[in-house]
């Protein structure tokens, strides 16, 4: 069975409880900007933060470093984001599923754990776009698995997000049409399982994220690699009650780190450069 560990550092077979990777980058240091800073609701503005919903582990984008503190591009970002605007982000953990619908009754101001901007999505909530990701599959390393032709083979993803919820079923229902066996999905509550699994070999590939997909390749120690090409890129994006005036403003204050090359330095320190945008936009999924 799976250890019931967090975290992607293998020692033993197993996961270890500490999220350490190494060093984190160190901070962009930014600025604020008051013409963006004199937009911010009022609300917000008078608390002096934003109540942000995160769901760890999902290196590199979130997770725990080894005192503990929520790390990661997501989080650098938007840290640089509200200090262009003058304010602080505050971050509560959540259970992925939970995110947009803490979002939706107030209890966040903003759901953030690389969350892909979807019509089905921008039905319940807005999209502030900040980075491009598509779908990564991985393998065992000499154990080739086809992302196009792998009906009856084990899959493993994480709980709730696009790869369980559309793409991997999808390709399980075209295997079924043309009387093949279907894909057998295993979901699990954190990406760091999900890693686990494939390299104990429990599964014979798994579906993330691009850029968590990469990550966990370089951090197994070659214990498994890309399984085909990136696939299928879509927006991640901020999540905001719908017609919320907070969407504009986290808007332009990305763009603002987008033009004067702090957001290009934030990818970089990260290593997601690849899924960089030159826009944000609210509700990609529509334009």
């Amino acid at each position: 069975m799976l250890c019931g560990l967090a975290g992607a550092v293998l020692v033993a077979g197993c996961v270890t409880n500490i999220e350490d990777t190494g060093p984190v980058p160190p901070k962009v240091a930014v600025r604020t900007v008051d013409a963006l800073a004199a937009r911010v609701p009022p609300d917000v503005a008078a608390a002096g933060e934003v109540v942000v919903g995160v769901n760890v582990p999902y290196q590199p984008n979130e997770y725990r470093d080894r005192h503990g503190a929520i790390v990661g591009f997501d989080i650098d970002l938007m840290d640089a984001v509200t200090a262009v605007l003058g304010i602080r982000a505050r971050y509560t953990e959540s259970a992925f599923e939970k995110i947009i619908p803490a979002v939706q009754a107030g209890t966040n101001d903003i759901g953030m754990s690389s969350i892909t901007d979807s019509v089905e999505r921008e039905e319940q909530v807005d999209f502030v776009t900040y980075f491009s990701a598509g779908v990564q599959w991985a393998q065992r390393t000499g154990h080739p698995v086809d992302p196009e032709n792998a009906c009856g083979r084990r899959v493993a993803v994480q709980a709730t997000t696009v790869e369980h919820i559309e793409e991997v079923p999808a390709k399980s229902e075209r295997c079924v049409a043309a009387g093949k066996d279907p894909i057998i999905i295993d979901a699990f509550d954190e990406q760091s399982a999900v890693t686990n699994a494939l390299v104990l070999g429990q599964v014979d590939a798994m579906s993330a994220d691009s850029p968590v997909a990469a990550y966990a390749i370089k951090r197994t120690d070659g214990k498994i690699e890309p399984a085909g090409p990136v696939f299928d890129s879509a927006p991640y994006g901020w999540a905001v009650p719908k017609g919320s005036p907070l969407g504009p403003v986290l808007r332009d204050a990305v763009q603002y780190l987008m033009d004067n090359g702090q957001y290009r330095k934030i990818t970089e320190n990260w290593g997601v450069q690849a899924g960089a945008l030159r826009t944000s936009v609210i509700n990609g999924a529509r334009s």
